[in-house]
């Protein structure tokens, strides 16, 4: 298929790129930041820059395309204003689903958010209601990144009602790769770390990836929402240890597939798209937290 990535050259972004490449897939990627003229390389996609909260510039990106991999986002709330945040995310994912409809696009990736629930970034603070959190969780955001995500999630349902397009939405938990496992779950290994709003979970930027390309394969109908974690947690450790010792019974602990599982669950992605995660931290870290490489 000829596919659109937008956000190309970003954390997940690049990663699509890659993946959707080597499945054999004619891939435009897209992103805000200049092009660069030199020579490409061989096989290497081609490059459109675009400002998608402006609706000619997705219009114009758009056409021709059989399916559009949506990742541009500012990828959380602390970095901007607010209210650049929200307009930015919402504005943009409003663009591409207009122009894909209009276009003629036959699916839809939108790259959402674990944070949609309202669990992270939160003002007022939240616990989930139970682990591990699956797609039937309430929906509470109060920060503008979260609402953001929950409205791109609605901008799909909109979509599939009004036009043949199928649409999917993942949420991704915290994505990771090979220069940041280190930094980011290093202190989870070495058992340094408080608590975690998303319990623990985390992802694989490739295993991620390869959930993307499923999703823009995949005949599924409407629009279906899919949890990406490692069904592992970042830490090792026993979840419900975990969740005891940070919260007491605030959280309620449901039946755990292994006792270090993620806190959150990906069965669905799993049972409807087949998706099925390859790494693990493990890969990348010894046991004292420190990269392997």
């Amino acid at each position: 298929m000829r596919v659109v990535v937008t956000g190309a050259h970003g954390k997940v972004g690049r990663a699509a790129t890659r993946a959707l490449t080597a499945a054999g897939h004619e891939v435009t990627a897209v992103d805000v930041t200049r092009p660069v003229w030199e020579r490409p390389d061989p096989g290497e996609p081609a490059y459109k820059q675009a400002d998608l909260t402006d609706a000619g510039q997705a219009f114009a990106v758009v056409r021709g395309a059989d399916a559009v991999v949506h990742a541009a986002a500012i990828p959380d709330p602390t970095a901007n204003a607010p209210h650049v945040v929200f307009h930015n995310n919402v504005m943009a994912t409003f663009n591409m689903a207009e122009a894909a409809i209009a276009a003629g696009v036959t699916r839809f990736v939108n790259i959402s958010s674990e944070t949609v629930p309202g669990f992270f970034f939160a003002e007022h603070p939240a616990l989930p209601e139970y682990a591990p959190v699956d797609e039937e969780h309430p929906i509470r955001p109060q920060d503008p990144y979260a609402l953001s995500k929950h409205f791109g999630e609605q901008l799909m349902d909109a979509a599939v009602r009004r036009s043949p397009i199928r649409c999917v939405s993942l949420r991704p938990s915290w994505v990771q790769h090979e220069g940041n496992y280190e930094r980011n779950l290093g202190p989870w290994v070495r058992g340094e770390a408080e608590g975690s709003s998303g319990l623990w979970s985390y992802i694989d930027v490739y295993d991620l990836a390869d959930a993307i390309v499923l999703a823009t394969e995949c005949d599924l109908p409407g629009h279906e929402v899919f949890y990406i974690a490692s069904p592992d947690n970042g830490g090792g450790r026993d979840l419900e240890a975990l969740i005891r010792k940070h919260y007491g019974d605030a959280v309620r602990v449901r039946p755990l597939p292994r006792p270090d599982a993620s806190g959150i669950s990906c069965a669905k992605a799993t049972r409807l798209l087949g998706w099925q995660p390859r790494r693990s931290w493990r890969d990348y870290l010894d046991e004292n937290g420190r990269s392997k490489g």
